[in-house]
């Protein structure tokens, strides 16, 4: 017996019998707290989600592609990225790729939040850290939303062409930009979530004692109580070398003074130990589980793991039965300017939940008021989405980032294997480069996004699809902003981490851009985006930068 159930036995006496195998009803997953998730809106390692511990045959009937998706087996497919084989071949290649592109949803944003944190500090980040669609995630993008609690799916692109100012790249007349937004209804208002259970956990090593971590965490945590409701509860769970409880699930209501005085007497200590620290937050939030509400561990850390297991799966596997018993999801808040952000990636990933990074006190603030309350609860849990394109039509096509989310393509409708959990009021967007065939016309692409309902568990599914002539116009000095913004903080990205994206321009027009596009869209998000492509450039000249702060994040939505 796995050691949380066997304390929680102990400690919950007979409710552990009446608990026991109840699938969580409660809504605890996917808290976007960036520019995507409030608003209408890769690590250089590759990870197939399918090869996670939830592989194997799905509730309905297995893996397969979307429907209507364009069957690989006529005809030989071109790469992604790589030439078409000839059209006349009828011989099928059991080793060529297919023309189907499958991944789960991904809301993070930490990504882009620690680059411009490294940008601010004088250095340009890891080719490693950097993650593309955290960057593209990061900004609204105006989708329509459903009427009800499901997707809508949004298809659309532009011809990147040679752009003004000559960032084009060589043949990039000959490629689109393809975008692929799904959004959720808006969060309803606080008082209508259900009630939150929130088990903190908080990082006392000595790293937490650098200015902008462990302060920050503290203010951060002074805020959120105030901000929360009388019926919602909070434990506190510390670690460095060992992990201890300073506060077992309590309710805000009488207690705030209490809770806060308890923040404050958190102070810096030894080395880190996350596995220690992330046990203990589980045993915790399952000794303090309450049915019907939102239950979540939140680790608050510069995962700079040093000390016990340091391996994000295994330290995951400790855990596994309180995660799928009670369904108590992962969400990871970064600090510090060192920090370990491929870890608490990987964690948050296989903890079905998020990242966010928070780099001061005023997108503290934004995290913990603006967002964290309202967005505590779900819309959609393991969602997947699936892209057929039309071979007739498409020559060659590349997913720009989205690297550690893969999916088989025969897992799309398989419900055991993992995708994303998405939240209310949240958007999602893929961005691909496509090479069209010249002269074709008809449908470019299908999308077909996949999620479990977070309450019945049941299978829903929504497409929408996207023709020649609506990928026809260009890019660059077009009317849709928001796809323009995607497409720069795509490039920015691919740039950072050495890409080579047909069209992608350079960082000193991608600065341009992004400076015409704060001021066309009046969005301070884009305007800070375009003081880090600003700096990347100057760094990369060896210019160094100037000596203004760092703004804070942009407001959301």
């Amino acid at each position: 017996m796995n050691q949380i159930s066997r304390r929680h036995e102990k400690r919950a006496g007979g409710r552990a019998g009446h608990r026991a195998g109840a699938v969580a009803l409660l809504l605890a997953g996917a808290v976007v707290l960036t520019a995507c998730s409030a608003s209408d809106g890769g690590s250089s390692s590759t990870r197939d989600v399918s090869s996670g511990s939830r592989k194997g045959q799905g509730s309905t009937g297995g893996g397969q592609p979307a429907p209507d998706a364009v069957a690989p087996e006529n005809g030989r497919s071109a790469a992604p990225g790589g030439d078409a084989d000839s059209e006349d071949s009828t011989v099928p290649d059991p080793e060529a790729p297919d023309y189907l592109s499958t991944f789960a949803l991904d809301v993070d944003t930490a990504s882009y939040g620690y680059a411009r944190r490294t940008l601010g500090d004088g250095r340009l980040p890891d080719a490693g850290d950097v993650r593309p669609e955290e960057f593209v995630n990061s900004f609204r993008q105006g989708y329509e939303r459903p009427k009800g609690n499901g997707f809508s799916v949004n298809v659309d692109g532009a011809r990147i062409g040679s752009g003004k100012g000559g960032g084009g790249g060589t043949g990039a007349s000959d490629w689109s930009l393809l975008r692929v937004g799904l959004a959720t209804k808006t969060a309803p208002p606080a008082a209508e979530r259900p009630p939150a259970a929130l088990t903190f956990v908080v990082d006392i090593s000595g790293s937490m004692s650098e200015t902008g971590r462990l302060d920050l965490v503290r203010k951060s945590l002074t805020i959120l109580t105030d901000e929360l409701r009388d019926d919602d509860s909070i434990a506190l769970v510390t670690f460095s070398n060992e992990a201890e409880t300073r506060l077992p699930m309590t309710r805000i209501e009488g207690n705030r003074k209490r809770i806060k005085d308890v923040v404050a007497e958190m102070s810096p200590a030894q080395s880190t130990n996350v596995e220690a620290g992330i046990t203990l937050g589980y045993e915790e939030s399952v000794d303090g589980h309450r049915e019907g509400a939102t239950n979540r561990v939140v680790l608050l850390s510069d995962a700079l793991a040093n000390t016990g297991d340091t391996e994000a799966e295994s330290i995951l596997k400790r855990i596994e039965s309180a995660r799928r018993e009670f369904g108590i999801t992962l969400f990871g808040v970064g600090v510090g300017s060192d920090y370990g952000d491929a870890f608490m990636e990987q964690l948050t990933n296989k903890g079905d939940g998020n990242t966010t990074y928070v780099g001061d006190e005023a997108q503290a603030r934004k995290v913990f008021v603006d967002q964290l309350p309202a967005h505590l609860e779900i819309r959609a849990r393991d969602a997947k989405a699936q892209v057929a394109f039309d071979r007739k039509i498409v020559q060659q096509f590349r997913l720009i980032g989205y690297e550690n989310r893969k999916v088989a393509d025969e897992d799309f409708r398989d419900d055991s294997v993992d995708g994303g959990e998405v939240g209310p009021g949240h958007t999602v967007t893929a961005l691909y480069a496509v090479r069209l065939r010249e002269g074709a016309s008809g449908t470019v692409a299908k999308a077909t996004v996949r999620w479990l309902d977070p309450k019945t568990r049941k299978a829903q599914e929504e497409t929408g699809t996207v023709t020649t002539g609506a990928v026809d116009t260009t890019l660059w000095g077009g009317e849709n902003d928001r796809l323009q913004v995607a497409a720069v903080a795509a490039y920015f990205a691919d740039q950072l981490r050495g890409g080579d994206l047909p069209g992608a321009p350079g960082l000193g027009e991608l600065a341009s851009r992004a400076s015409g596009l704060a001021e066309s869209t009046e969005d301070s998000a884009v305007e800070k985006l375009a003081t880090a492509i600003g700096r990347a450039d100057r760094l990369q000249r060896g210019a160094g930068t100037d000596d203004a702060p760092e703004p804070s994040e942009g407001e959301i939505g």
